[in-house]
């Protein structure tokens, strides 16, 4: 069995997908429970939470297609294969592999997107969905001001046609996503360095700079066409919103009513922490998920 040391005891596992082959790690056992990182991170975001989590369910922590060591398809010129539904179809082809046909998910940040369109998608197939630091694609677009802009620029800076953010943050893509991630969190790095060696291992390449790009192009347009087309139907399933108190989100948005917005069943709170709760705040997260999981 390969393993990951982030995750002792977990298995590395490679799936087909739905259209991109995926990477991901699996251990523990009971209920599915499906994890997604966001940007620019991998699987390993989850390494500080993980063991506790399979110690009540079977935990799979994958990368998003376009992330990691998961593969990076072509694009289009609508950046369809990187359209949420199209990174949430991936996901639900590795759970059925695994011969889980309903799960529970969990997802952070563009995680939590693909969770989103998961959960509309495949309403058969989620049981209960927890988003972690984000309210809904479409209402932080309609919300967008000044300060949002300025605070989160990336949003508007990776949607530029091709090839102008994948060659500026390919000149130092260290600098770049050191910069970038450095100002979501608490003081400090939250990261541990094996984990963060990780992360930049994986965006260093210049095909993963590419997918980064075109998961945000895509949540510009294609994903506000679906999401627009869902409007006048609900989530049904319970969803968790946690977000951090110290974050862009928290200055930005109304995390609660936005989601009671787009579903039926939600519950949740400010954590104290930034953008990176399963890193800052890793028992606190952890205590959140099982009890809403559970």
């Amino acid at each position: 069995m390969t393993t990951d040391p982030l995750f002792p005891g977990f298995e590395v596992r490679r799936f087909r997908g739905a259209g991109a082959e995926i990477h991901g790690v699996v251990g523990g056992s009971g209920p599915p429970l499906l994890l997604l990182h966001g940007f620019p991170q991998t699987h390993a975001i989850w390494h500080e939470v993980a063991a506790r989590l399979a110690e009540r369910f079977t935990v799979v922590a994958t990368d998003l297609r376009g992330y990691g060591d998961s593969q990076k398809p072509p694009s289009d010129e609508r950046h369809a294969p990187y359209a949420k539904r199209a990174m949430a179809a991936d996901q639900v082809a590795v759970m059925r592999e695994l011969g889980f046909e309903r799960f529970r998910v969990a997802g952070h940040d563009r995680g939590g997107r693909v969770a989103h369109r998961l959960a509309r998608d495949h309403r058969d197939r989620v049981e209960r969905l927890a988003v972690l630091d984000i309210s809904p694609t479409l209402a932080m677009y309609q919300q967008t001001d000044q300060r949002f802009a300025t605070l989160y620029y990336h949003w508007f800076f990776l949607i530029q046609p091709f090839d102008l953010p994948e060659r500026l943050i390919g000149a130092d893509p260290d600098y770049y996503f050191d910069r970038k991630i450095g100002g979501w969190g608490t003081a400090g790095s939250p990261f541990d360095p094996a984990a963060l060696a990780e992360y930049r291992r994986c965006w260093r390449a210049p095909a993963a700079i590419h997918a980064m790009c075109e998961d945000y192009r895509a949540a510009a347009g294609i994903d506000l066409e679906h999401d627009r087309a869902d409007l006048d139907r609900k989530l049904d399933c319970p969803v968790l919103v946690l977000w951090g108190e110290k974050g862009v989100v928290h200055r930005c948005f109304r995390p609660l009513d936005d989601w009671r917005a787009v579903a039926t069943d939600v519950q949740g709170e400010a954590l104290p922490g930034g953008h990176y709760l399963a890193e800052e705040l890793p028992d606190l997260t952890a205590e959140r998920l099982l009890s809403f999981f559970a």
